[in-house]
């Protein structure tokens, strides 16, 4: 976060957004808002809109209505300012795996105008925010799946951002992996007072205390806590609330 900047300012602010492909609605006056440290699981079937919403926030695709605000600035409107406070990890991993961990991740402080000295340290810290503060030296293609994901949120959390997406970040992680994935980005939230938006397709990467934003068929069926998108869906559970406001059952990892 940039030093003077109010909390005050939601990290992400998405109004009345649509967008359609060859003629095709995708997405149908879409909104939410994320607040500083608040982690919101973006929950939907494959093929909900999830993956283009996350391509419109960081403005990969830009045809579209309405308005997408991040830290308070307007993505069309200042798009430097309103990247400098986003980090992204995408569905498809992205790291060089001939480099080093630590080359991947000064590479990427290089693109955020990062001198040398303050890249490394910026590495070593988020790092070891991570876990992985042993790893510096070792080429990527030695890591685990589940050490990769954890590699490319430290890059993403390089320049400190106020916002972290993460689009389907557990898809090819063993349980083991994927639980301690969701748990150290919860506890990034805490520690760190950045907003998540965690786009996923798997109920039990939902916590209790989360906020939920519930997208089907491009449209918003059901935002707020758990307990507000149960009270509204009438269910008794997450899972038969996605049944109830979606078009099937989700899935559960077993």
């Amino acid at each position: 976060m940039t030093v003077g900047e109010s909390t005050e300012v939601p990290a992400l602010e998405v109004e009345g957004l649509s967008f359609s492909y060859s003629g095709k609605p995708v997405l149908q006056e879409v909104g939410l808002r994320l607040e500083a440290g608040q982690f919101t699981v973006l929950l939907g079937p494959n093929g909900a809109g999830k993956t283009t919403l996350f391509s419109l926030i960081t403005r990969l695709y830009d045809r579209r209505v309405g308005s997408i605000r991040v830290g308070g600035f307007e993505l069309r409107r200042d798009a430097v300012a309103a990247h400098a406070r986003m980090g992204v990890v995408f569905q498809q991993p992205t790291l060089d795996l001939d480099l080093t961990v630590r080359q991947n991740l000064t590479y990427h402080a290089a693109l955020h105008g990062m001198g040398p000295r303050e890249a490394r340290r910026r590495a070593e810290e988020q790092l070891q925010r991570v876990g992985l503060g042993e790893a510096l030296k070792t080429r990527v293609r030695q890591l685990s799946g589940g050490q990769r994901r954890r590699v490319e949120i430290a890059r993403g959390l390089l320049h400190r951002p106020r916002l972290l997406l993460l689009d389907e970040p557990t898809v090819g992680l063993d349980i083991a992996a994927r639980r301690d994935l969701v748990e150290r980005v919860h506890r990034l939230c805490v520690d760190e007072g950045v907003a998540v938006l965690w786009a996923t397709h798997l109920i039990d990467e939902v916590y209790p205390d989360d906020r939920v934003v519930v997208l089907d068929a491009g449209r918003v069926r059901a935002s707020g806590s758990v307990s507000e998108v149960l009270a509204s869906s009438g269910a008794t559970s997450i899972g038969e609330a996605f049944d109830t406001l979606t078009r099937g059952p989700t899935e559960v990892a077993t």
